[in-house]
């Protein structure tokens, strides 16, 4: 059923949608910890080291090269999107990499992490972008490139701060089958339940419309996602019945508006119909919530699909239906969210089967997870599909909720409010079994306060837009995390021509640095001290610095070139210890232009004359300069 046909008034699909764009980009969140494992599978790490691409690496279109110890992609234009894709096909995983803009054709072009790319680049596959201008409202998206060639994004957010052109950003995405959390410079900016994910898809990197340089990738296999929220991270945000404050409790408008509204979970009762087909209902009749009267378990499939469920509401939902679970659950999978579903009411073996068995037809076990007052209902579903994350939910608390919770092998014990509230303490107890805790149902900003301080790991609320932005808010008071140094050389500048007269002064600029280190060539040097030209070999050098400060360290590099020249051989010939004739016999011989003769001079009386070293330099840069 399309949101047109339902007819969603303009004014709730604005004010829900402006509050998932807000929320889903807390531009002043604290440090999200990320979810690896410390025994999280390495897959890979690539430094870029050498001077080919490493093993495994494929480049589909574009120029890809490896130089200067950065991998280098390049996109001629808007309509060129260069893939190079690696790795391996992974459920869960967290990919990272320092990336830069070199340069791009406008503010609009983007660099992308392949979520999941075929492996010989071909569509579909998902990505998660960054423009160059990710101050943005689209600075940061999710998007899917679809089989026809189109574009489908699904979640686009600002980043924290501007990546612009020339600057290192260390970006990340964390991976959970269809869900996703994009990270910006170490600090959570952007969520997804909608990654469309395939059987093959691997790890990619794209650029489009720029010249993008990259560093220090990795991609490491985590964990099955757990439900017990990591330190740092908001409450996880379940719509209670859809967004049923702002719309027909139980319908698919309900659900999307809770899912504009930045839930991650769509919470729905589910019961059977007199015909055995399992709809989505709470009360135990239809006449609160549609047009007709009467026991939901004594209508047919055919009665309940002629029930108008969004009149009672407000007169622009008329015509919204009771949806089947089937229905729902393809809503789900199509346009995104996970359910929360509660076997609701009184439930035999056999009709929890049919409902497993709907979940299991609709290819969503991996994105349900069932609740239910009514413990046998759980065990029969434990029975029935093993897969399927079990939660408890309880008007007063158990006596020993640990001791229950670990008999029914639950992932979830999910109290109401006013339960948890006397027994606070119970949630410490709860993780240290590793069950998580999911509250019902909150709308009040004091509470979800309260329950975040508790630990709490999820929200179930009829107000899932405040939820997710009231969760921004408390991101965004957080400290700001200490950023690694800004760090750069100075002098001598990248890409400079030296001679050996010249004693350039290795300078760098550095923030946030308690302390620096400089080498040269991987010899240490001291930042002032003027460098010695006349001790190195013609050509390539690399000055390289290393700041290290409280948010980490940060390395900058300046390659420069020791070139052959009048001046520099000259230099060479006066400041040698050779005895003057043999000086003055040189110099004649440089004044004349003989570089040849007076390599062959420096030769001769190498190790006699002339010491041993200065002789080899001066022959080999007359030796140049005669070639040149």
């Amino acid at each position: 059923m399309s949101l047109r046909t339902l007819r969603i008034p303009a004014a709730v699909l604005a004010a829900a949608t402006l509050a998932s764009l807000f929320t889903a980009s807390p531009a002043g969140a604290g440090t999200i910890p990320s979810a690896v494992a410390a025994d999280g599978r390495k897959v890979l790490s690539a430094d870029f080291s050498g001077n080919s691409l490493p093993a495994g690496f494929r480049p589909v279109d574009g120029k890809w090269e490896v130089k200067d110890g950065r991998l280098y992609g390049a996109s001629a234009d808007a309509g060129q999107q260069s893939r190079i894709t690696f790795g391996e096909h992974l459920d869960d995983f967290r990919m990272e990499v320092t990336a830069r803009f070199e340069s791009v054709k406008d503010s609009a072009r983007w660099l992308a992490m392949g979520m999941d790319v075929p492996a010989d680049g071909s569509v579909p596959w998902s990505i998660a972008t960054m423009r160059s201008g990710t101050s943005a409202a689209n600075g940061l998206e999710f998007a899917q490139r679809t089989t026809a060639g189109g574009w489908n994004v699904t979640d686009t957010a600002a980043a924290p701060s501007a990546a612009g052109v020339g600057r290192d950003v260390r970006i990340a995405v964390e991976v959970h089958g269809s869900k996703a959390r994009w990270f910006f410079d170490g600090r959570e900016a952007l969520r997804t339940t909608r990654v469309v994910r395939s059987e093959q898809g691997v790890e990619a990197l794209v650029v489009n419309g720029a010249t993008v340089s990259f560093d220090d990738l990795s991609v490491t296999e985590l964990p099955e996602q757990g439900f017990i929220r990591p330190e740092g991270s908001p409450m996880t945000v379940i719509a209670h019945r859809g967004g049923s404050s702002a719309a027909p409790e139980n319908t698919l408008v309900s659900d999307e508006v809770g899912r504009r509204g930045g839930a991650e979970y769509i919470e729905n009762d589910v019961q059977p119909s007199k015909d055995g087909i399992p709809y989505v209902m709470h009360d135990t009749t239809v006449d609160r919530t549609t047009d007709g009267a009467g026991p939901i378990r004594g209508l047919t499939a055919a009665q309940l699909d002629g029930l108008d469920a969004g009149s009672w509401f407000a007169p622009a939902y008329a015509g919204a239906k009771v949806p089947t679970l089937a229905t729902q659950l393809d809503d789900l999978r199509t346009r995104g969210g996970d359910m929360l579903l509660e076997i609701k009411g009184s439930h035999t073996r056999d009709q929890v089967a049919t409902i497993v068995k709907t979940v299991r037809d609709s290819g969503m076990t991996e994105r349900v997870f069932v609740q239910s007052f009514e413990v046998d209902h759980l065990r029969y579903a434990r029975e029935l599909a093993p897969e399927l994350p079990l939660g408890l939910l309880r008007g007063s608390l158990d006596e020993d909720p640990v001791a229950l919770a670990t008999e029914l092998r639950l992932a979830s014990y999910n109290p109401s409010d006013g339960a948890l509230a006397k027994r606070p303490g119970v949630v410490a107890d709860l993780h240290a079994a590793g069950v998580a805790v999911m509250v019902w149902t909150v709308d009040s900003p004091d509470r979800w306060k309260a329950l975040e301080s508790m630990g709490v790991d999820a929200v179930i609320t009829n107000r899932p837009a405040e939820l997710t932005g009231w969760n921004a808010a408390q991101l965004q008071s957080r400290p700001e995390p200490p950023k690694a140094p800004l760090l750069s050389i100075t002098s001598p500048a990248a890409g400079t021509g030296l001679d050996r007269a010249q004693r350039p002064v290795p300078a760098v600029q550095a923030t946030g640095a308690d302390k620096i280190t400089l080498t040269l060539d991987g010899s240490p040097v001291t930042a002032g001290e003027p460098l010695d030209l006349t001790a190195l070999a013609a050509g390539r050098h690399t000055l390289r610095a290393e700041a290290t400060g409280p948010g980490g360290v940060s390395r900058a590099e300046s390659v420069f070139t020791v070139q052959a020249t009048r001046t520099g051989l000259a230099h060479l010939i006066l400041t040698t210890d050779a005895d003057a004739n043999h000086v003055s016999t040189m110099t004649a011989m440089l004044g004349r232009g003989q570089y040849t003769q007076l390599a062959r001079w420096a030769e001769k009386h190498s190790g006699k004359h002339i010491p041993a070293d200065s002789a080899e330099l001066i022959a080999a840069e007359a030796r140049a300069l005669a070639g040149s």
